[in-house]
């Protein structure tokens, strides 16, 4: 990874901090496509389908419009049509690309097992997609779809929200310097204390399920693997039930330690029995430590590290004994206008920060930030981790199987 160096940094320190004004479409409704709206369909409408929809119908007006809905529950296809007015309702994907002729882009939000053949149906029927994670529930799917989509003639785009988080980003940039320098260790966790539903439901079918590593770890690793531009080469999990005793086989708590080549680790802990802490992902560097809350990002400095030169006009919160520099987008145009702290965390959800830059990667004929190659990738690597937590032992992770994503 070639890395900014430390002259040019604190050259341009005073501006870093800024680095996500540029981009006018953080903002909502500032995502316009060339010919109008884009007609959009959204295939799954169960949680996730229901959320991108609010994100569409409410924030993304200017760049799409929902004109079809699909799913294989008939209640849902309804309420879908209901929210999303003049919308067409469908139970096959098939029949929606077959059907809806003006259709331009496909939003995948079924469960991860149905997610290679609705993909590959649009790929080939020419349109723009962008699919949930994790991409598929086996190597072999998250390789079918990432070499369809290689050959793609339309974006095909994938949920990895970090990377489209403008804090991630600008958290990022800090880490590609000397700011932290030698990562010590890394540590992510994932705590909501949730049924997940009861046993029959895709999430808890070992079968078909990546479960906790999967569906809740996958967007943590990914952010992991996007700033050190590497894979871990091994993982070790374990699991337990420790709260919902109905009979699931599925763990509702876990603990994976994933080793990269360099013999930096990364703890990753989850389970849906406690709440405290939530979702937060901890870089920990010789000079500093960066933590990232999805909506909020501070950055915490050892004593002895350089000065960068911005600090003191940072903005900072106190967490016990340390100090942290919160990390905000926008901040030096915050700053001039004396509005600093109101910059503190995100004004919207990260799954916006995606779908907005879909949208925008269509209108330019750009990549995406999340391509399905890196959501390969990644559900690679939190297949490894769901099968180590199953079986309790280390899981090696071939870097040749990653190379061909």
């Amino acid at each position: 990874m070639a890395d900014l160096d430390r002259r040019s940094f604190l050259t341009h320190a005073a501006g870093a901090a800024a680095a996500m004004a540029i981009f006018p479409e953080i903002l909502p409704g500032a995502v316009r496509m060339p010919q109008g709206p884009m007609s959009v369909g959204v295939v799954g409408y169960g949680r996730q389908g229901r959320r991108l929809t609010v994100e569409l119908l409410d924030k993304l007006g200017e760049a799409a419009k929902v004109v079809a809905v699909c799913d294989t529950s008939d209640s849902r296809v309804q309420s879908g049509v209901g929210r999303a007015a003049g919308s067409q309702g469908f139970a096959d994907h098939r029949a929606m690309l077959d059907k809806v002729k003006d259709l331009g882009a496909v939003i995948i939000a079924t469960p991860t097992h149905e997610h290679r053949q609705i993909a590959l149906d649009c790929i080939a029927a020419g349109k723009h997609v962008y699919c949930e994670t994790p991409l598929a529930h086996t190597a072999e799917d998250c390789l079918a779809i990432s070499r369809a989509a290689r050959s793609a003639k339309a974006v095909f785009a994938t949920a990895l929200e970090g990377r489209s988080n403008p804090i991630y980003n600008l958290a990022r940039s800090f880490y590609r310097t000397d700011a932290v320098r030698d990562m010590v260790w890394l540590y992510a966790q994932s705590h909501q204390k949730t049924t997940w539903g009861r046993k029959g439901d895709w999430w808890l079918d070992p079968s078909v399920s990546l479960g906790l590593p999967g569906e809740m770890g996958l967007q943590q690793f990914d952010v992991f693997n996007w700033y050190r531009n590497s894979y871990p080469v091994a993982v070790e999990g374990r699991g337990a039930i420790r709260l919902h005793n109905d009979g699931r086989e599925m763990a509702d708590t876990v603990r994976c330690l994933f080793r990269w080549a360099d013999d930096v680790e990364l703890t990753f802990v989850a389970s849906l029995a406690t709440s405290l802490g939530g979702r937060y992902e901890t870089f920990h560097g010789v000079n500093a430590a960066i933590k990232l809350a999805w909506s909020h990002g501070w950055m915490f400095k050892e004593a002895d590290s350089p000065q960068l030169g911005f600090e003191v006009y940072a903005n900072r919160q106190q967490f016990h004994n340390d100090e942290g520099i919160t990390l905000i987008a926008d901040a030096t145009k915050l700053a001039s206008q004396g509005k600093l702290k109101e910059g503190v965390g995100l004004p919207y959800s990260p799954a916006y920060y995606a779908l907005a830059d879909f949208f925008k990667a269509i209108a330019e004929g750009k990549a995406p930030a999340g391509t399905a190659a890196d959501a390969a990738r990644s559900t690679i690597v939190a297949i490894a981790a769901a099968e180590a937590v199953k079986t309790g032992k280390s899981v090696a992770i071939d870097p040749e199987v990653l190379k061909g994503a």
